[in-house]
Order: C-alpha cells, then sequence, then structure tokens
C-alpha cells in the first residue's frame, strides 16, 4: 500500500467521511466505512486522527479556513455589494456541492454530540456567514441602492436558509442538479428582496 503523507491522508480521511455522510447518512460514519472508503486499515486511521470527533473537528477547521475566509475576503471588497452579494452566494453553493454532505455533518452533529467545542466552532461558521452578508447588505442599504426598512439581521438569517434548501436539492436530484443555475434563481429572488419599493 502506498505511504502518503500525514496531510494527504487526512484529506482523503476528511472527503471520504463528507462522502459517506452525502451517500449514506451519519449513521454510517463508522471507522470501518472510514477506511473502507480510503482503502486503509482501520489502524490506520487512528494513525492520523485521534477519535472520531477530531476528524469533525478537522473537518469544521476547514470550512473556517476555506470558506469563511473565502466569504470575509468578498464581504470586505470594494466592489458593488450586488456583485460582491452574487460572488458570496455562488462562492457558497459552490463549496457545499465541492464538499456534499458538510451541512448535514455540522449541524447535526454538533447538536447530537453537544460537544462544547464543536459548538463552538458551529456558532463561529454560522454567525460568521450572517455577518458577512449582512455586512454587504448594510453597505448596499448605505449607497441607497437597496431598501433601507429591511432588518439586515432578518434578511442575513432568511440568507442562511439558502444553504439548507441546496442541500436538499442535491439530495433529491443527485445527477440532475444544475449549482449554476441554483446560484442565479437564488441570486435573482434576493435581489427582489433587497429592491427598492
Amino acid at each position: 500500500m502506498e505511504r502518503k503523507p500525514t496531510d494527504i491522508r487526512q484529506e482523503e480521511i476528511k472527503s471520504a467521511v463528507l462522502s459517506i455522510i452525502f451517500r449514506d447518512g451519519l449513521k454510517k460514519i463508522t471507522t470501518r466505512n472510514i477506511a473502507r472508503e480510503v482503502g486503509l486499515s482501520e489502524g490506520s486511521i487512528f494513525r492520523h486522527f485521534n477519535s472520531k470527533k477530531d476528524i469533525i473537528l478537522s473537518i469544521m477547521d476547514n470550512v473556517i479556513n476555506d470558506l469563511i475566509e473565502s466569504l470575509r475576503e468578498i464581504s470586505l471588497k470594494d466592489s458593488p455589494p450586488a456583485d460582491r452579494l452574487h460572488d458570496y452566494l455562488c462562492k457558497t453553493v459552490t463549496y457545499l456541492i465541492e464538499n456534499k454532505g458538510i451541512t448535514i455533518l455540522l449541524f447535526s452533529e454538533a447538536s447530537y454530540e453537544n460537544d462544547p467545542e464543536m459548538i463552538s466552532k458551529l456558532n463561529y461558521i454560522f454567525h460568521s456567514q450572517r455577518q458577512l452578508a449582512g455586512k454587504i447588505v448594510s453597505d448596499g442599504i448605505a449607497l441607497g441602492i437597496w431598501n433601507e426598512s429591511i432588518s439586515v439581521e432578518d434578511f442575513s438569517t432568511l440568507f442562511m436558509g439558502i444553504p439548507t434548501t441546496l442541500n436538499i436539492e442535491m439530495i433529491l436530484n443527485l445527477d440532475k442538479f444544475e449549482h449554476l443555475n441554483f446560484c442565479k434563481r437564488m441570486f435573482d429572488l434576493v435581489l427582489k428582496i433587497l429592491e427598492k419599493q
């Protein structure tokens, strides 16, 4: 069996966890299934991670480093708010499609385990997304582009429902799901909500 560096094996293990969740559900996340998916022995999994919790925390760290930081960059750009909101939405959609199972894992596992460290990371991910989306909307309102009577907090909460809808669509439509069309449909809807009356 080919020996790969630890960081590569860790990414393969995390990817396997997400694939199993999306394909077979949370109950199928066992070391045996993870090992089979990656092509390792069960013992090898524990050479790369101390526990299933460590795998999940590492996946959460990936979300923070890969998604949240990209969204932060988009939110802080100097481009028009509509362009930023489009990029923000499509980046989120693309990330969730490339990491199928991530939303199911984050919300189900953190709340099910009731683990303070997992809940803290989940809280950071969720609130960062709301805050960063809210900043873009606030900028558009401040520029007089969007409706100033809209509650930025309520809009941001509604906006966070898009990833949930995305997951449902992906699960129900598997091979027929068109993420670019989904991103466009959601963005058009969001703009209608924000438009001045």
